[in-house]
């Protein structure tokens, strides 16, 4: 797990992440720290295998890990980690703008399309 989330990224991180909602009901099952579905997200991002296909030694099983993807794309944590990740590197000055990219795509709108 420190592989995949190394503690600098996992400081930067747990400023984006939101809390965990609280049950009103209590009880339940425990549910997997931010970390360990971090570094399970992160193993299926990188190594193209399916949420199912998540092997166990990551702790929550691939629809855990899918289910709080969602929820996290909902609240645009990686959209705000990039940013942090962004902001922290150019206040070290330890970006190269000339390794950058922009790309763009146009296309037409078919039948009158906006």
């Amino acid at each position: 797990m420190e592989r995949l989330v190394p503690d600098g990224l996992w400081e930067l991180f747990q400023r984006v992440v939101p809390p965990a909602p609280t049950r009103p009901q209590g009880g339940g099952r425990r549910r997997y720290g931010d970390r360990e579905v971090l570094a399970a997200i992160i193993f299926v991002a990188t190594s193209g295998c399916t949420w199912r296909q998540l092997p166990p030694v990551f702790g929550p099983s691939g629809p855990t890990a899918h289910r709080r993807f969602t929820e996290w794309s909902a609240a645009r944590v990686r959209a705000k980690l990039h940013r942090l990740v962004l902001d922290e590197l150019g206040s070290r000055g330890e970006l190269d703008w000339s390794r950058c990219a922009i790309d763009s795509v146009n296309m037409r709108a078919l039948k009158g399309g906006t």
